[in-house]
């Protein structure tokens, strides 16, 4: 059995190692796709009002896996989670990831089951191989993030809801957390 302190090393590793992947691959990651590079650019754009449409074809963009059978994978995987199904949704995703492996979007879903099941480290390995294929999922280092946060990581958690919002700065709550983050490390009552 993993102590606590082992379990919150490992994640600190982790993240060291997805944010290092996503520095390394920043900018030339979906070069090919120069439409993404645009809405990339509009969604970064911290006065740009019509932000949502960006994030709206971002997302519409990044759950293409070019196969009907990989989307539809992805789709029973995210109805399972809707409706509680975790195990219904693992064994999807797993499914997903296990034939679409160059798919981020399949491995930040199956991350998200992981984290809502309560298991860190496979949401975490998952994370990483996201960040790896899609160094611009915003999505995946904000739920780095809150899994940092929530296992005492507060300097780590702070590093991933910044990049999160480097790439995406109209997330409120991803805003509110790392103002909140910024007050308790700096004393500040809230």
């Amino acid at each position: 059995m993993r102590t606590g302190t082992t379990l919150v090393g490992q994640l600190a590793a982790a993240f060291a190692a997805a944010l290092f992947l996503v520095m390394l691959a920043a900018g030339a990651c979906l070069a090919a796709d120069g439409n993404l590079d645009d809405l990339y650019a509009q969604l970064a754009d911290p006065d740009n009002s019509k932000w949502q449409r960006a994030e709206s074809d971002i997302q519409r963009q990044w759950s293409r896996s070019g196969s009907p059978m990989m989307d539809l994978l992805l789709k029973r995987g995210q109805e399972a989670m809707q409706n509680g199904d975790l195990a219904a949704a693992i064994e999807h995703l797993t499914a997903l990831t296990d034939h679409a492996p160059d798919f981020a979007e399949g491995w930040n879903a199956r991350a998200t089951a992981y984290f809502l099941a309560g298991l860190f480290g496979p949401s975490v390995a998952d994370i990483e191989m996201t960040l790896s294929l899609n160094p611009h999922h915003y999505g995946a280092l904000a739920g780095l993030g809150i899994i940092l946060e929530q296992t005492g990581q507060d300097a780590a958690a702070m590093r991933a809801y910044r990049a999160s919002l480097a790439i995406h700065p109209h997330q409120e709550g991803i805003l509110e957390a790392l103002e909140r983050l910024e007050q308790k490390t700096s004393g500040t009552d809230l």
